[in-house]
């Protein structure tokens, strides 16, 4: 399904498929201000026996699997003293916790959404945190102004993904570092490496990391469809139940059947 979908998108024009999933994440935000939905990513779970388990707040155990998620791609580098830029900063849990965990100068959060951006300046904003409204594909941003720019579960949505690459070069400082994550149906893999290339920045790292995401999609169920009974109409439930991935949906089993999978990168701008 995930591959079908993806299909039925590429054939919609790039500014008709931005604008389709602008209206979606407007939805959402308009339907529920709360905080305890802070993260709308997938999840992830370190399989590896020999990681050191992610030391959490109390007040963040909720969202331990989304995270992780987090946690995995933007402590791939160190973010102490740096300025950090994420696009499609969604609902801000996201930046909240690499500004409260991993200690960088600044973050920055980015999102198409402006209701998203607003329950962002609400429930996350403060001193070193700050959240404007903006496309990835034009960031409202000088050049050269960050050291790392994070991409989360979000690329899928835009129209053009070579222009999106385009844009993160051009805000990096020398040096700087794109740590990116996605998913993508098998067949599409292929041309998501061609971008990256073309792009010029240097591809540092790629990992699958679908394991880890349908561990967390698993171990995380209970506690996702408790929050759609409660926040969800029950004319929608459904197709939110597809978008959240829960187990039985088409999205976990295109993952679970290899028919999409789940990366993660680490690249890297070109020092001058």
């Amino acid at each position: 399904m995930v591959a079908q979908i993806f299909a039925l998108v590429a054939r919609l024009s790039p500014d008709v498929k931005r604008s389709g999933w602008q209206v979606l994440y407007e939805y959402l935000a308009r339907k529920d201000r709360g905080a305890d939905w802070a993260f709308m990513n997938y999840g992830f779970v370190n399989l590896d026996p020999q990681a050191e388990p992610l030391v959490l707040h109390s007040s963040d155990e909720s969202d331990r699997f989304g995270i992780q998620l987090y946690h995995h791609v933007a402590d791939a580098i160190d973010l102490r003293g740096l300025d950090v830029l994420e696009v499609g900063c969604g609902r801000g849990g996201g930046c909240s916790f690499i500004r409260r965990y991993l200690q960088p100068r600044s973050v920055v959060g980015v999102d198409l959404s402006g209701r998203a951006i607003s329950l962002c300046n609400l429930h996350h904003a403060g001193p070193g945190l700050a959240f404007l409204r903006g496309d990835a594909e034009s960031l409202p941003l000088e050049d050269g102004t960050f050291d790392v720019v994070v991409n989360v579960e979000s690329s899928h949505c835009y129209g053009s993904v070579p222009r999106f690459l385009s844009e993160v070069r051009r805000v990096l400082r020398p040096g700087g570092f794109a740590l990116f994550a996605d998913l993508r149906p098998t067949d599409e893999i292929a041309r998501l490496r061609e971008h990256l290339q073309a792009s010029t920045l240097q591809v540092l790292k790629e990992e699958t990391i679908t394991p880890g995401v349908l561990a967390a999609l698993d171990r995380d169920s209970e506690r996702k469809r408790a929050l759609v009974r409660r926040k969800a109409p029950w004319l929608i439930r459904g197709q939110i139940q597809e978008f959240a991935g829960l187990p039985g949906s088409s999205v976990y089993e295109d993952f679970r059947r290899g028919r999409a999978e789940y990366l993660r990168f680490v690249l890297r701008k070109a020092a001058d």
